[in-house]
């Protein structure tokens, strides 16, 4: 896409070289990221371009002393929130579960870490998206929970608690998962 020395909206073309430079060193996180929040893989495309025109309408808002992820990840929240909500996204089958890359090792290997990604992402699917949010970027992205508070806008205990059920909701669904796993089709 070509851009002229100045966009339709007014940004400087400064503003136009931090969001490219922001949009190259973070899509491959957002893509996860909103995957994580639940976004199906059919839709993955739209949503991230939806996030990145709302980043770029907001970016001269951005305050470059703090963590650009955090931020980012306050988008990436909204946007899935809002997907989320539409009744034909309540549900992400199991068929849609991301692939992993295989890195050269053995296909079993391969194997158990595709399960366990397809495991960890059907457990998160349960999970509501408020408490998802900080669970996962506290647990996967390594924010801190100062930062997620900010980025979510709400206070610090709210975000701990969020946590706690959150891990809590996360061993019970993969404990019911992993006997569903082991248990012979045909009994129940």
């Amino acid at each position: 896409m070509a851009y002229a020395s100045r966009s339709d909206d007014g940004k400087a073309p400064e503003l136009e070289a931090r969001f490219r430079a922001v949009f190259a060193a973070e899509l491959a996180w957002m893509w996860t990221t909103l995957r994580r929040l639940g976004v199906r893989e059919a839709d993955l495309e739209d949503v991230t371009h939806d996030v990145f025109l709302a980043v770029y309408r907001k970016l001269d808002a951005y305050d470059a002393e703090r963590p650009l992820r955090p931020w980012l990840f306050a988008f990436a929240y909204r946007a899935a929130s809002d997907y989320r909500r539409l009744a034909r996204h309540r549900e992400q089958p199991a068929a849609e579960m991301p692939e992993v890359e295989a890195d050269e090792g053995r296909a079993d290997d391969v194997l158990a870490q595709l399960e366990d990604h397809q495991l960890l992402h059907a457990a998160l699917a349960g999970i509501d998206i408020d408490r998802r949010a900080v669970l996962v970027a506290h647990e996967i992205d390594g924010t801190s929970m100062k930062d997620i508070a900010a980025a979510l806008g709400i206070p610090l205990h709210t975000a701990y608690s969020r946590l706690r059920v959150a891990r809590e909701e996360l061993t019970r669904a993969i404990g019911r998962l992993r006997a569903r796993q082991r248990t012979p089709r045909g009994e129940a």
